[in-house]
């Protein structure tokens, strides 16, 4: 009986795509935060489909954050270094981009945010909203793009 239902356990991982013995790989602190997110510059209006995803204003990977800007064509890109979790968001510690103490980073590097260019406060606000606290080029929340 103990060995029918043990082949019938296997069969049954198997079937659903599921390989005996092996774990969920750990996600990052950021993970949720993954995708494309609308608004930020001005208030979010269309978050579905390809009016959302066509443009984005911010995107989040695993490794990159890539912001948009109203005036300029290509997306800024910085490499994270690392993401804290915090209560209600994120802090996210981005790779810099000169020596510390360098006056001579380029336009536009960070995100207009009081303090350190290298660093990224996310405020969640909803399962599909995030704010970037005292982020002057970011005055708007964000939504997220959704298909």
């Amino acid at each position: 009986m103990r060995i029918a239902a043990g082949f019938l356990g296997i069969g049954l991982a198997l079937g659903l795509g599921l390989t005996p013995g092996a774990a969920q790989a750990p996600q990052p602190p950021h993970a949720w935060i993954f995708g494309s997110w609308t608004g930020g510059y001005f208030p979010a209006t269309e978050t579905r489909g390809a009016d959302c995803a066509g443009q984005p204003s911010v995107i989040f990977t695993r490794d990159v954050v890539m912001r948009s800007s109203p005036l300029d064509i290509p997306y800024r890109q910085r490499l994270i270094e690392t993401a804290s979790a915090e209560p209600n968001g994120l802090t996210i510690r981005l790779a810099p981009l000169a020596p510390p103490g360098s006056r001579s980073l380029p336009p536009g590097i960070g995100f207009g945010c009081d303090g350190d260019p290298n660093l990224l406060r996310i405020e969640r606000r909803g399962p599909d909203e995030i704010v970037f606290p005292n982020c002057a080029e970011f005055p708007a929340p964000l939504k997220r793009c959704t298909n």
